[in-house]
């Protein structure tokens, strides 16, 4: 059967991609955010997943004010580099897993959530930064990827529990495909960060750290946070780290921290990472 081996946490800053693409991953400033990312991409070689399970969240890319779905999964084969404004970024084309595409989306729904089903979309940086840092320049991605995003950019957004209990539910989807599968899952976006307003630039160590430490262990406290404390805490774009907690449910009841990264700054952010293992 297909089993979840690990989980994966990052933010997905645009400019990273900038980084990448421009060859300029070893500079002063760039440096030590994908320093911390080395240990990650080895581990990766090694590793070797057959299927990442990437949640992410559209930035007006393949939905806009129109259509404004709370979950999607993509079960295409196959997905292009948005333009973003500036043409799409100059990485390779993103190969779908249709086959466990479609079993999640089934099992999901027969599992009482309502996932809106792309067949057919373009994935913008939230998707294509993740894979650039963990897997760096490539001529073909060495993963296969089920998309799922998550509204993230307009109120109501899915509630954190919500988002753990769709972990858990996209771990069962897993487990009953009969296929034998290296399936990690990772969520994307983040840290504390506000883009616009009075509180521009907001940026909370502390609690992105406190974030962090409850990702690994027993317990399933973040399940919990309301979403006045993301915004209060962790200003208006902050609120973009359930999308971590989708990742963590799917984990199971206890993990165990692999590798983990914090730097300010990144852009207007800071960046967050973490690799977990599930032990039960």
């Amino acid at each position: 059967m297909a089993r979840i081996t690990a989980g994966v946490g990052s933010s997905h800053v645009p400019l990273l991609g900038v980084a990448v693409d421009q060859g300029k991953t070893g500079d002063d400033y760039f440096g030590p955010i994908f320093a911390g990312y080395e240990w990650t991409r080895q581990w990766q070689a090694t590793e070797k997943p057959d299927v990442v399970i990437l949640v992410y969240n559209d930035h007006a890319s393949a939905f806009d004010a129109r259509i404004i779905p709370t979950f999607a999964i993509g079960c295409g084969d196959h997905y292009r580099p948005a333009d973003e404004g500036w043409g799409p970024r100059p990485v390779p084309d993103v190969e779908g897993h249709a086959d466990l595409g479609w079993h999640i989306a089934q099992s999901l729904i027969l599992d009482d959530f309502d996932m809106t089903i792309i067949n057919e979309m373009d994935v913008d940086h939230g998707l294509t930064v993740p894979l650039s840092m963990m897997f760096g320049t490539a001529e073909r991605w060495p993963v296969k990827v089920v998309p799922i995003i998550v509204n993230v950019v307009t109120y109501p957004v899915p509630s954190g529990n919500r988002c753990w209990a769709l972990g858990e539910a996209i771990a069962r989807a897993v487990r009953s495909f009969p296929e034998d599968l290296n399936v990690q899952i990772w969520g994307t976006g983040g840290m504390s960060h506000q883009l616009q307003g009075a509180r521009a630039g907001l940026i909370n160590p502390a609690w992105d750290n406190n974030f962090l430490d409850g990702m690994i262990g027993e317990s399933d406290r973040l399940r919990h946070v309301p979403h006045i404390e993301y915004l209060r805490e962790t200003g208006s774009e902050g609120i973009e780290m359930v999308m971590w907690l989708i990742m963590r449910g799917a984990l199971g009841a206890r993990t165990r921290c692999l590798h983990r990264h914090y730097h300010v700054p990144c852009s207007n952010t800071a960046i967050g990472h973490i690799v977990l293992e599930p032990l039960e």
